[in-house]
């Protein structure tokens, strides 16, 4: 009974949390911009109305992939804050953003098709360093379940430094910032119209600002388990380390100016294979 209401909370309070943070980054960026902003709420306040909006169904699979897509995130998040296997946990994340490709593909679209092409693009450039973090965290505890790894004597991050580097830089792909936000776009007078969006519409739109909601929980809450361990006060440090890369990003995104595809695959790579794999080395050659 307590590991179903664990479950239910999860499912209910990740995405408000999520939704904080992004009306959080709004207002962040508005200042930033020397604008007035938004309200703290309005990411809540535009998904009801999306909610209520007339929904344009273009085939029957471009809706069918994006609820697909929203499952298998979920169902990471539950894994990841329920201290389940972390690697198990982003399989499940990478299958959840093959089956929103494979919706931006559905529509047929030729904007929605080169938004599908570059959001591509974006998990071959993050994917492997994903991967070599969970493998890092690992060859740390022995473990590649977060209850384990967060119970260790000692924060991974001390053991994966250049890991925990490699891991911050592709975070600015999976938050969808500049200058890797390739695959669409908040504004339609882009290159690319609205990207992988362009075609999703209402009730459909809602459900892909929901993912995304549950996607920055995810991605804090692998943040967060470099830095905790068996101290109790470590945990109060994770959470600040927490915010402290959340608001990196916001400023990275306010900072620089979208790349190319090209430069941006290339550049992630490079900081995979010197900072984590050199890492990996020197620690599976000393443990």
């Amino acid at each position: 009974m307590m590991k179903l209401l664990l479950v239910v909370g999860i499912i209910l309070l990740a995405p408000l949390l999520g939704g904080l943070l992004t009306g959080i980054d709004r207002v962040v960026t508005a200042r930033l911009q020397g604008r007035q902003g938004p309200p703290l709420l309005q990411p809540f306040y535009d998904v009801l109305k999306l909610i209520s909006k007339e929904t344009t169904e273009v085939n029957s699979m471009h809706r069918f992939f994006v609820y697909v897509s929203l499952i298998f995130v979920i169902f990471t998040t539950v894994l990841l804050l329920s201290g389940g296997d972390v690697l198990l946990a982003i399989f499940a994340l990478t299958l959840g953003s093959v089956f929103f490709v494979l919706g931006g593909y559905a529509s047929n679209s030729p904007y929605s098709t080169i938004g599908s092409e570059r959001e591509l693009l974006q998990i071959m450039a993050y994917e492997p360093m994903v991967l070599l973090a969970c493998f890092g965290l690992y060859y740390v505890d022995r473990s590649f379940f977060v209850k384990d790894i967060i119970a260790s004597p000692y924060p991974a991050v001390i053991f994966l430094p250049g890991v925990f580097i490699g891991f911050t830089y592709i975070l600015t792909f999976k938050l969808r910032k500049s200058p890797f936000d390739l695959s669409m776009s908040h504004h339609g007078h882009q290159e690319i119209v609205k990207g992988i969006t362009t075609e999703y519409s209402g009730r459909d739109l809602a459900v892909i600002e929901v993912t995304h909601w549950y996607e920055t929980v995810i991605v804090l809450a692998l943040t967060y388990i470099f830095f905790a361990n068996a101290n109790p006060f470590s945990h109060v440090l994770a959470v600040f380390a927490c915010l402290v890369i959340f608001f990196l990003e916001i400023i990275i995104d306010n900072t620089f100016a979208r790349v190319k595809w090209q430069q941006a695959l290339t550049s992630a790579w490079v900081v995979t294979a010197v900072l984590s794999t050199v890492n990996l080395f020197i620690l599976s050659y000393f443990r």
